[in-house]
């Protein structure tokens, strides 16, 4: 059938088979176009492995360094009855496994729950069966909106809101492509509390304990949880709202898993990522006006990074390359330095105050931002043909 993007509020609900192909390739040619990692991972899980920086993440780990992957992912296959395409990380993935295979990579795709016991036990026999038989690398990169809590059956629901009082403040309607103006109201103690329960620690440490129960961690791994700060302004709805109380816990956690991976002689600690396009960001009020603004500054700058650039300098700088970690005074490792320069926040936020919708265009990179958007789904690639008939 012929796949054409259909766009609901934040969601793209179709995906382009071809064109999510062609962005795991293009991200595959830049990861080789770096180079090999020295001393780089054998074997890595990767838990939230189909998009963003997760499929980052195990595409700099089987192309960059040549290690065996094990990707856990929840992701809908095409129905070609209903004539309804799959998800985008469900191309993501088939793609990711057709060139790990021409490249004799290990690799095995667990689709599943992956705060679920049996989706642990899957990964737990995938791993085993692996050439190394334990992994020396563990990415976290879920970004859910709910979770069952694996012990009780209780369901949670993370929840966008901030904390304490409302916050009214510019923002973007992507549907209209309008600047307007958004009050975001403040979540209760319940609220809150499912959303530390949903996005929180408590499940990457459970993956943890499994793991060395299981015994496959091998000596030397790492664990890495990505997380988000971003500028003072957007505090209020991100760092400071339920969002941001859910990511604290996520770095609580990390504390007591590094002391669990230091019997391993290993580590643990949470990556700090730059402001992205992705599904989970385009759903955050404010975050999307912020985010066209900062492409505008940081590609006229020549210093922006998409996720394969920020993932690829993770690992070549902070992990592997004969190189250790630069962690702040709190134990993370910043790689939104760049987006974070006092001369880059300071454009940023001189333009903030100027842009209405007569000057979106002018003033930002919108159209970098709904192209960065629908990539994300297969489209906007000029090298695809959208107008020919694809196997879904």
């Amino acid at each position: 059938m012929i796949v054409q993007p259909k766009i609901k509020g934040f969601v793209c609900i179709t995906a382009h088979p071809e064109g999510c192909a062609e962005n795991v390739r293009e991200q595959i040619a830049y990861v080789k176009g770096k180079g090999a990692i020295s001393g780089g991972c054998r074997s890595a899980l990767i838990i939230g492995a189909s998009t963003g920086y997760g499929l980052a993440s195990r595409i700099t780990a089987a192309f960059g360094c040549g290690a065996a992957t094990v990707g856990v992912f929840f992701e809908r296959p095409g129905d070609s009855v209903k004539k309804r395409p799959g998800s985008a990380g469900w191309y993501n993935t088939a793609e990711f496994d057709k060139q790990a295979k021409a490249s004799g990579l290990y690799h095995v795709g667990i689709n599943g729950d992956a705060f679920g016991k049996d989706v642990k036990e899957q990964a737990i026999e995938a791993i085993k069966k692996s050439p190394l038989g334990k992994v020396d690398l563990i990415i976290y990169s879920l970004a859910s909106p709910r979770r069952t809590d694996p012990e009780t059956g209780e369901v949670y629901k993370s929840v966008l809101k901030t904390v304490g009082a409302p916050r009214t403040d510019k923002s973007l309607d992507t549907d209209k492509s309008e600047v307007v103006e958004v009050t975001v109201p403040a979540a209760d103690e319940r609220e809150i509390f499912e959303t530390v329960k949903t996005m929180g620690g408590e499940d990457w440490e459970l993956w943890i304990k499994a793991l060395d129960k299981a015994g496959v961690i091998a000596d030397g791994c790492a664990s890495v949880a990505y997380s988000y700060i971003g500028p003072e302004h957007t505090y209020p709805i991100y760092r400071n709202g339920t969002i941001g109380l859910a990511k604290n816990n996520l770095e609580e956690a990390s504390e007591r898993i590094d002391s669990l991976m230091k019997l391993h002689r290993g580590k643990a600690f949470v990556s700090i990522n730059k402001a992205l396009v992705t599904q989970a960001s385009s759903a955050i009020p404010v975050v999307p006006l912020y985010i066209s603004i900062l492409y505008k500054v940081m590609k006229r700058k020549g210093i922006h990074e998409g996720c394969i650039e920020q993932i690829q300098r993770l690992f070549s700088t902070q992990l592997y390359n004969g190189n250790f970690a630069d962690f702040d005074e709190k134990g993370r490792v910043r790689i939104d330095d760049l987006e974070l320069r006092p001369d880059v926040q300071k454009e940023v936020f001189e333009i903030w105050p100027q842009v209405c919708t007569a000057n979106l265009n002018e003033l930002t990179d919108y159209a970098g931002y709904k192209a960065e958007f629908l990539r994300l789904f297969g489209f906007s690639l000029p090298s695809v043909d959208y107008s020919k008939d694809v196997e879904i």
